[in-house]
């Protein structure tokens, strides 16, 4: 009970004193201060003979007495902010806001302060009038009246400044000290950040890249009703974000300073959302879960269309192969090395752009629609091969050994399975991008060895090899029925290619279409005659296509055809505001795990009247361009890609992530 009488004592003086000090500042009979101000202030020009028509920087050089500290713009629990008045000539005018260099904390009695305590300078911004003639005199008169304080005194002050400029050519005037002050005034950053408050704790996320150097990392509201003063900030890392957790319970946005290091700062504004907190970095329990999940979700990848035929060519190789124990093994080994490997290098890849600032996640490659070319070439290649159009080394490899062509498929293999995500496989890549690099890479070598985990198991297991189909002319039959599955691949990237670049993609897939139909039969054609495929055409099965792509530019993509409103943290915001319930799944024309759910469970009459008669609102994230606000959105909940399904209960804190794989059922349960 003395604690607490105590700290409310110290409370009311300290009102008390700020009251007296402002009632002191109001009157304009404050009585001058024996001897000089606490605060030194100069009024300094950047230039004493400014344009006529132009801005002026001016600088109000503060010097504090030893021992005392000014006020920033927001001095916290104690004392006021200085109060300006500027008396310019008839024309000019002076921007309301002054330009504050970062201040320090200052904590007295549980109170924290917002000060200066060693030289520093506000900048102000002066509007010179038009149609001055040079040689005209400026007078610039400043009344500034301020708080100055020790640790155990405040002391209200007042100075008039006065500064005399004459309109000339704008030439500086030589001061160097102009350069570091304005070093130490924040830079606004570019991106806006975000900030969650769940049971009185508020975790701000900032999004700077893992290269910025933080030294002495402190946040500084501008306003009141933020952030509370005096409570501790514990400021992480994680990865290309900085997280400053505190108490506050915002009822807007947070805008404020964010020091990075001494006399260096930003200026962040932030909105209410959800903040993803990194898991434990230290614990290997979370990167063996996610490697496990990420193996399970590789396994699984072995099922989609534009895997299985490469899968099942590398069996009937095998079966054709007869008992030959060491080549079926370095034909396993080799299609692993291939698989692990590109799937190593894609993450490796996101990580190095996540670090850089980028917002991508998995399959960001399809995200560009020359990409999108590419592989409309390679799939359609394939598909001839399958379909006996063409003999040659480059698709040759899906049908034929050796550890070259193990790793060539493997690494095929692995790519071409990027569009697809699936049960266990999203948490686990989102887990994969808040772990250590190592773990990380780690993560993602597990979901290559998933995928070669069918292969790996024929070659190792003599008995799972005798009991595939015996040689015969049925494999020729078998791998024309495989060409199917792998048209319908193609298919699905020309429908990308047109939704993300319009007509001009839709026509660039069918001119490499068109060009490798050509060149590719052509070089069939040779070989049944006995002769090489050519080199030439070789070269220009690869040239094509690639000139294809590199001149598509683009197009205005079309816009998706959703059953429900486009998805916004706003949206949100004002729908859960509103009491209604809410499913947001985020999606991506290139996700194939996201169309068979939508097919089989969204986009149904018995999902549609289910949520309208429990009044769900639906919002659509559509991710097929890469859009970085849903790319941060979809990496706040631990995803590293689509599909992501969330719901909303009413009055509920936190959304439920529902499963990868989603049934009728599953959704008409939502209330």
């Amino acid at each position: 009970m003395a604690n607490r009488m105590t700290a409310a004592m110290r409370v009311l003086c300290c009102a008390v004193m700020t009251l007296l000090a402002f009632a002191q500042v109001a009157h304009a009979d404050l009585a001058p201060a024996n001897g000089p101000p606490h605060l030194a202030m100069t009024l300094v020009p950047e230039t004493a003979s400014p344009r006529a028509g132009q801005t002026l920087t001016v600088a109000i050089d503060t010097r504090p007495e030893k021992g005392w500290h000014g006020y920033w713009r927001n001095p916290g629990d104690a004392g006021f902010a200085p109060s300006l008045t500027w008396a310019l000539p008839k024309g000019a005018r002076a921007d309301a806001e002054l330009q504050w260099p970062v201040p320090t904390t200052l904590l007295i009695a549980g109170l924290m302060n917002y000060v200066y305590e060693a030289p520093y300078a506000p900048l102000a911004t002066l509007h010179v009038p038009a149609g001055l003639a040079k040689g005209t005199r400026l007078p610039v008169k400043l009344a500034i009246n301020y708080l100055v304080c020790t640790n155990a005194i405040c002391v209200p002050e007042a100075q008039d400044l006065t500064l005399d400029l004459t309109v000339g050519d704008g030439a500086p005037a030589g001061n160097g000290r102009f350069d570091a002050w304005r070093a130490a005034i924040p830079k606004a950053l570019d991106a806006a950040g975000t900030y969650q408050v769940k049971d009185g704790r508020l975790v701000l996320a900032v999004p700077l890249p893992a290269a910025a150097k933080v030294q002495d990392a402190a946040f500084f509201p501008y306003g009141p009703d933020m952030v509370k003063y005096a409570a501790p900030q514990t400021v992480t890392r994680d990865g290309d974000r900085l997280l400053i957790a505190t108490e506050g319970a915002p009822k807007g946005g947070i805008a404020g300073v964010l020091r990075i290091g001494p006399n260096l700062g930003l200026s962040v504004t932030a909105a209410a959302g959800t903040v993803a907190l990194p898991t434990d970095r230290s614990g290997w329990s979370a990167a063996l879960l996610a490697f496990a999940g990420a193996v399970l979700g590789g396994l699984i990848l072995n099922v989609m269309p534009c895997v299985f035929p490469i899968l099942s060519l590398k069996a009937l190789h095998l079966a054709r192969g007869g008992e030959d124990e060491r080549a079926a093994r370095i034909d396993a080994l080799g299609y692993m090395l291939g698989a692990v490997l590109m799937c190593v290098a894609l993450g490796g890849l996101i990580l190095g752009l996540r670090a850089g600032g980028s917002v991508v996640g998995w399959a960001f490659q399809l995200q560009d629609p020359r990409i999108v070319v590419l592989l409309i070439a390679l799939t359609f290649a394939i598909t001839l091969n399958l379909a006996g159009r063409f003999e040659v080394p480059v698709p040759q490899f899906a049908s034929h050994g050796g550890a070259a062509g193990s790793i060539a498929t493997g690494a095929l293999a692995a790519f071409v399975a990027t569009p697809c995500s699936g049960p266990f496989m999203g948490a686990a890549l989102g887990a994969a991008l808040v772990l250590p690099w190592p773990a990380a890479l780690a993560v993602f070598a597990g979901l290559g060895l998933g995928l070669a985990l069918p292969f790996l198991a024929i070659g190792f297991v003599p008995a799972l090899r005798r009991r595939l189909p015996k040689p015969g002319l049925w494999m020729e039959r078998f791998r024309r029925v495989l060409a199917v599955p792998m048209a319908l691949t193609v298919l699905a990237l020309l429908w990308l290619a047109w939704r993300q670049a319009g007509t001009p993609g839709l026509i660039a897939g069918i001119a490499v279409m068109v060009a490798m139909l050509l060149v590719l039969s052509f070089g069939g054609k040779r070989q049944k005659r006995g002769e090489g495929f050519g080199w030439a055409l070789a070269a220009a099965a690869l040239v094509v296509p690639a000139g294809v792509a590199a001149a598509l530019t683009g197009g205005a993509a079309r816009p998706a055809k959703v059953d429900g409103d486009a998805f916004s943290e706003a949206r949100l915001a004002a729908l859960r505001k509103d009491g209604r319930p809410v499913f947001a799944y985020f999606t991506a024309d290139w996700c194939l795990s996201c169309k068979v759910n939508e097919a089989s469970s969204i986009d149904t009459a018995g999902t549609r009247a289910a949520f309208a008669k429990n009044k769900v609102a639906v919002l659509v994230g559509d991710w097929t361009d890469g859009d970085p606000a849903l790319g941060r959105f979809i990496q706040a909940h631990n995803r590293a890609g689509v599909p992501l399904y969330l719901y909303y209960a009413p009055g509920a804190a936190e959304p439920q992530v529902l499963p990868q794989v989603l049934t009728p059922g599953m959704l008409a349960g939502l209330k």
